[in-house]
């Protein structure tokens, strides 16, 4: 099993922000029938149909209780299906590997809230979206009340997440090296932030794959005596270049992105039979936001493109979702700190959402020092309690 851990030595889309993410119930449970390859036979299932470049879905609203998707690919690609928290990142229920005219069924206990759907023709980026909604009914949502089963739902969910994140991580960095190795400076500032947010998002996972992570994300100050150079702050002191500076070659801007896309992809492999426990998820939120106090609000991750921020709230949705994932869990054991940690990650995020300039965040290097003791306080606010999850989920 791979263990969560953070490099010693470090510290980017959308801004699909999660800005205003509710805490849902979390009390949602999924199962899919997908060795069953024919149609639904539930009369009352939502249907779904899944091509190259549509997501139609017969319904949009739904009841509370238990709902069944049945997706039908209709497209010439392999297709995938997923249910989302409201915030876009939180995968609550999802079907993988839907083959060209098969249909599967997704099954899920869904309480009232606003969700979104997904479907991901070629399991690739972050696939059609629209929003869907789950209205009040007087169908019983159950609440298992077994803990254990709850953190295992938790990390199943966490695993998804994951998975799906270094989806979209390969796809942006594909995008990325093309437009840097062809000389689309442009192209590929534009790209830089938005695309390192997948990483940023699970990098304690990605961390724990010890040798990718210096390929992949060394800071010049982190070099060592004759180390090699490569991955994502290589390509950043190119695009966004200080005073003096001697631009790289186009032989050797190929080759950096040819290294960084190959070691990208080997990070997706790897991920694949990734397997995750609730305090993995614990310690992991906490090295999240560990990684916020030392790298991003200091300033010194990304000191040539100023675009810290980007990892400042990909670091913090990581933590977020690690604990929603484990609030079910931690209602049940110590309900107080449940509380405690909704309050102050709202509040945390309120204050860095004052910085967002729409799909954009304000860069590091514009703002205020006042500003930045704020943001600091309230991660070191967030810190202490969220120190206490493992313990109060796992022991």
């Amino acid at each position: 099993m791979t263990a969560l851990r953070t490099s010693p030595r470090r510290f980017p889309a959308r801004l699909g922000i999660a800005a205003t993410a509710a805490l849902l119930p979390f009390t949602l449970a999924a199962c899919t029938d997908n060795a069953a390859p024919a149609a639904s036979t539930d009369a009352a299932a939502i249907t779904v149909s899944s091509t190259n470049g549509a997501c139609a879905i017969s319904a949009t609203e739904a009841p509370s209780g238990n709902l069944t998707f049945a997706i039908k690919n209709d497209g010439d690609r392999v297709t995938e299906f997923y249910l989302l928290a409201e915030d876009g990142l939180r995968i609550l229920a999802e079907v993988e590997n839907i083959g060209p005219g098969i249909t599967r069924n997704l099954v899920a206990t869904v309480p009232a809230g606003k969700y979104l759907t997904a479907c991901k023709p070629g399991m690739e980026g972050d696939g059609l979206r629209a929003a869907f909604t789950v209205t009040g009914s007087n169908q019983s949502v159950t609440v298992d009340d077994d803990v254990q089963k709850l953190t295992d739902t938790a990390a199943a969910q966490y695993t998804a997440y994951v998975k799906d994140q270094t989806e979209q991580l390969l796809a942006g960095t594909r995008s990325f090296a093309e437009a840097f190795a062809t000389g689309d400076s442009t192209s590929a500032r534009g790209l830089y932030a938005s695309t390192r947010m997948h990483w940023e998002r699970i990098e304690p996972v990605a961390e724990s794959f010890g040798d990718l992570d210096p390929k992949l994300d060394l800071r010049e100050a982190d070099l060592e005596s004759g180390e090699a150079w490569t991955g994502w702050h290589r390509a950043e002191k190119d695009l966004f270049a200080p005073a003096g500076y001697t631009a790289m070659t186009s032989a050797e801007r190929a080759a950096l992105s040819t290294q960084l896309v190959a070691d990208t992809e080997d990070l997706y492999q790897r991920t694949r039979t990734l397997t995750l426990t609730a305090d993995k998820l614990g310690n992991g939120a906490k090295e999240l936001l560990d990684e916020v106090a030392t790298g991003k609000v200091t300033g010194e991750e990304e000191i040539w493109s100023h675009t810290d921020l980007w990892d400042f709230q990909a670091n913090v949705d990581g933590a977020r979702i690690a604990f929603e994932s484990l609030s079910p869990a931690l209602e049940k054991k110590d309900p107080a700190l449940a509380v405690e940690l909704e309050t102050k990650f709202s509040a945390l995020q309120t204050e860095l959402t004052t910085h967002a300039r729409g799909e954009q965040f304000a860069l590091y290097n514009e703002l205020t020092p006042e500003q930045v003791r704020t943001l600091a306080a309230l991660v070191d606010t967030l810190g202490e309690p969220l120190s206490r999850l493992t313990a109060a989920v796992v022991l």
